[in-house]
């Protein structure tokens, strides 16, 4: 499922995923290393055409990481301080290179990267928004394909 299919199934929280994602330029990757290590790395993302875009840079390690294994975690930039404004948004899933010509020139086009790169367009497995309510609870909404956001609430 790509972000335009989670967009028009959930679209209230698709719409907060993106603001969260707007609200700062770089935010952090989390991929799985060659012996199935974590590997945390800074990294900006776009939403465009109904895609959610990874840019990377030639033979970095998060590229080369995804192209041995495509799982991916990727979290929202909180922000300054301890407000937290929105909350905390993630989103896990499956990260499959595009080597089409005219995939990459579209995206060059709204996105100019600076040199050559490695795009990744994303399948999602789970979007994931935690924030507090009233001062007084915690709220997490989770999302999985083929499930309605579930929520849970704690004190």
């Amino acid at each position: 499922m790509n972000w335009a299919d989670f967009s028009a199934a959930e679209p209230d929280l698709a719409r907060t995923v993106e603001e969260r994602f707007g609200a700062f330029t770089h935010h952090t990757l989390a991929t799985l290393r060659k012996d199935g290590s974590p590997r945390t790395t800074g990294l900006e993302v776009r939403f465009l055409n109904g895609e959610l875009w990874l840019g990377m840079m030639p033979d970095s390690l998060k590229a080369l990481d995804l192209r041995r294994d495509p799982r991916f975690a990727l979290q929202a930039n909180p922000g300054e301080g301890q407000t937290m404004g929105g909350g905390d948004v993630r989103i896990s899933g499956r990260a499959i290179e595009v080597d089409d010509p005219e995939a990459k020139a579209g995206y060059t086009e709204e996105v100019e990267p600076p040199e050559q790169f490695h795009l990744f367009r994303t399948e999602l497995t789970e979007v994931v928004q935690t924030y507090v309510e009233d001062d007084k609870y915690l709220v997490v909404q989770v999302w999985k394909p083929g499930e309605p956001v579930r929520t849970l609430k704690r004190t």
